[in-house]
């Protein structure tokens, strides 16, 4: 599988792991506190290329990749679920511990950023679908995020993500009916 865009990742260990898993390019962060130069690379790449954020499912993961969206937008994502970023030993959450089929499933299923973001569901459409408030909401978040491919989130950053990669009403009310279900099953 060859990857046209650059993918930004967080360091070396996520640089091995993509290049064992497809033919791609990278840009290391080297952290969560990216440096300017790092910052020219990436909106050097987004210009030429392309870029798609590839970072770990974790708070520093999540920060890059908010720095990145605000700094240089349009910017493509890829997200792994945590169960599938999780270290042998339980003990490590990041890109560089998933199998390469979960990397390229994440890289099939990549999102676009929409610069001009139209608010297509509303908070108080995840208000009623309960993802925000009540007990089920954090575990109805991050099945939503498994199931619309864009990652795990609190009700604030889901509203942001679903206007951000134009998750329509369709796709929205397709994943919810199937996370009802599935907690109906039980």
């Amino acid at each position: 599988m060859k990857i046209k865009e650059i993918i930004v990742v967080e360091g070396k260990s996520d640089t091995i792991v993509i290049q064992n898993a497809v033919n791609a390019d990278t840009i290391e962060t080297n952290g969560s506190e990216i440096s300017d130069e790092t910052i020219e690379q990436i909106r050097l790449a987004q210009e030429k290329r392309g870029v798609i954020v590839f970072t770990d499912p974790d708070y520093p993961g999540e920060r890059i990749r908010k720095i990145i969206s605000n700094k240089i937008p349009g910017c493509k994502h890829a997200f792994l679920p945590k169960k599938e970023a999780m270290a042998r030993n339980k003990k490590g959450i990041g890109v560089e511990h998933a199998s390469k089929d979960s990397i390229r499933e994440a890289l099939r299923h990549v999102k676009e950023e929409y610069i001009e973001e139209t608010e297509k569901i509303s908070w108080n459409d995840l208000v009623t679908a309960g993802l925000i408030g009540g007990q089920q909401a954090k575990a109805r978040r991050e099945k939503l995020g498994k199931s619309l491919k864009i990652g795990y989130m609190n009700g604030k950053q889901l509203h942001k993500r679903l206007m951000m990669f134009q998750i329509t009403e369709r796709q929205f009310a397709d994943a919810m009916k199937e996370i009802l279900q599935e907690e109906q099953e039980r």
